[in-house]
């Protein structure tokens, strides 16, 4: 039973509901993004570069077929999903409060008394 009931703590853990449930919202985003590229971005790319469709875009070496036109809409989607986490990152490093660094604390009596005499023999 130990087993089940450390198996619950950690499962139940903020940080564990945190990642499963970005999980999931990374997965969704993911289509989002999918469809947008393929759907939206590389047909207007398409247009503006002559009615190129990318997914087309391949060549073939002997009896296999190299899709360099997947990969540059796989390309497209990276920049377009990292660009869109860069931003999200940006804007709750923003928002997070930032607390100003402690005053330096007090020199101790020791301290105090030494920098005393080293300025009197200064002097």
């Amino acid at each position: 039973m130990s087993i089940l009931k450390e198996f619950r703590e950690f499962a139940m853990r903020g940080s564990v509901l945190d990642l499963a449930i970005g999980v999931v919202i990374g997965a969704s985003f993911g289509k989002i993004v999918t469809s947008l590229v393929n759907d939206v971005l590389m047909p207007a790319l398409g247009i503006i570069l002559g009615k190129l469709d990318f997914s087309s875009l391949s060549f073939t070496i002997g009896k296999a077929s190299i899709k360099y036109g997947m990969f540059i809409q796989s390309v497209v989607e990276f920049v377009i999903v990292a660009f869109c986490i860069f931003l999200v990152v940006k804007q709750v490093n923003r928002f997070k409060k930032t607390s100003p660094p402690p005053p330096p604390a007090a020199p101790k009596e020791e301290v105090a008394l030494l920098s005393e005499i080293r300025d009197l023999l200064k002097r």
